[in-house]
């Protein structure tokens, strides 16, 4: 990812609300071709995606209980295992399989048992199934692993070969998000994953006031009179693809300030969300998405993100302090789609770059591939998803010998499902992930 790093574009950000994605294969302004058509929705829906920035190590999000599987876990994790008051109270399978939870995610613990919660296990970056023989080979394995860099674009991206847009957007890009400007939002940084061909994101910091400054004076015709002119200045692009999308991105930008504006005073909420990081970006998002509900049919897709995980040290605290974090703001945020009447509306995933390595470095662990994750909403089938990899150092599912997995569930399938729920045609959902074709289902079962 490629940034420029000077005062005058941090302040273009933030008076236009966020330009394009600056992909990894070009700059993405808008400047791909439209698509022909794109499907009308009847109703209204939203994807919220919380990143783990760094790679968060699932193989203590949820731990097996069978006795056998287990006590391979403990053997292999060593110091790093969780045992005791570490461990949730068990929760079950379909097939009646014991599992435990991180002590840090209680309030998650209490959702899987309501039946709002999904976990998915060992999910990861895979253009193709692919054997640990196949793997040792060099065979179809995904470039780059093991990268942050090169892993969260892919993820994003939800394909091995990225092209500058991300599956979130390529689902709005279908789904008629291209004229709504409230369609494709991050609560962090700029995002691929809400960047499409004609979708592109807006960067919104949780609190932030997008106003323009010196457009507040009296009387409010001196005010009017300086909106014109800038509009005016807005049009004079001379010809220039790079300013007039950047003129447009400034246009779209005031406009947005002016719905967030025109919408602020809807009806105080009685959930209260934690006040952390992710607490308040999770509290700016059930803002916008009450605003854009009450305007009818439509799509949105939310970005925001968690930092720490990258845990090659210090990993027991650490990771209890961001579980206790994700599982506080994600239950406030369930709560406050109940509470509005949105929960069948709205689900919220985690996603990561990677997972990490069973095996302990000393207090840490280290850059994996295949991880867990948490899907949220009252349209979510809860249950477990997938199946727990055979824990065993070179054995079937280890890609390296320290307990690496290789993915059961690529990323394509778990989007997939997801977009499918979404709204997305079969079709459709081949055209935003290229690499569907090479898997024998598109549906993991895990949205109604």
């Amino acid at each position: 990812m490629k940034h420029l790093h000077n005062p005058q574009r941090r302040d273009f950000l933030k008076l236009s609300a966020g330009l394009a994605y600056l992909g990894m294969s070009g700059i993405s302004l808008g400047l791909f071709p439209r698509l022909a058509s794109a499907s009308t929705v009847t109703d209204y829906k939203a994807l919220v995606c919380v990143n783990l920035n760094g790679g968060n190590d699932g193989n203590n999000l949820i731990v097996p209980l069978e006795p056998s599987k287990y006590a391979a876990y403990k053997s292999i994790r060593g110091n790093l295992a969780l045992t005791g008051t570490k461990l949730l109270p068990s929760i079950t399978d379909a097939q009646g399989n014991y599992f435990a939870l991180h002590y840090g995610l209680t309030e998650m613990n209490a959702l899987y048992n309501s039946g709002q919660l999904a976990l998915i296990l060992n999910t990861g970056m895979l253009e193709r199934p692919l054997t640990r023989a196949e793997y040792l080979q060099g065979l179809n394995a995904p470039s780059n692993l093991f990268s942050h860099s090169d892993q969260t674009v892919q993820i994003q991206s939800g394909q091995a070969t990225a092209n500058g847009t991300g599956w979130g957007g390529r689902l709005l890009d279908n789904l008629g998000g291209a004229q709504d400007s409230l369609a494709a939002v991050s609560l962090s940084t700029p995002a691929l994953l809400i960047q499409g061909n004609t979708v592109s994101g807006n960067v919104i910091t949780p609190g932030s006031n997008l106003e323009l400054a010196g457009m507040n004076f009296w009387d409010p015709s001196m005010s009017l009179a300086r909106r014109q002119a800038l509009n005016q200045i807005l049009t004079l692009d001379g010809g220039n693809p790079i300013r007039q999308t950047a003129n447009q991105t400034m246009k779209e930008g005031m406009q947005l300030a002016d719905k967030l504006k025109s919408n602020a005073q809807l009806p105080t909420l009685t959930t209260v969300f934690p006040g952390t990081s992710i607490g308040n970006q999770l509290k700016e998002i059930m803002h916008m998405i009450r605003i854009r509900a009450q305007q009818g049919p439509g799509r949105q897709v939310f970005y925001c993100s968690l930092d720490g995980f990258d845990t090659h040290s210090a990993q027991d605290w650490q990771q209890w302090d961001l579980f206790s974090k994700l599982s506080q703001a994600l239950a406030a945020f369930y709560q406050a789609t109940q509470e509005t009447g949105l929960a069948q509306q709205v689900t919220s995933f985690t996603q990561s770059e990677f997972g990490r390595t069973l095996q302990s470095n000393g207090t840490g662990s280290d850059h994996a591939w295949g991880s867990h994750h948490i899907v949220l909403g009252g349209a979510v089938r809860g249950g477990i998803y997938g199946q727990m990899p055979d824990f065993t150092l070179n054995g079937p599912d280890d890609a390296n010998g320290r307990g690496v997995w290789i993915p059961k569930i690529a990323t394509t399938q778990f989007g997939a499902t997801l977009g499918r729920w979404f709204g997305a045609s079969t079709t459709e959902l081949n055209t935003v992930f290229p690499s569907m074709g090479h898997f024998e289902t598109s549906d993991v079962g895990f949205m109604g």
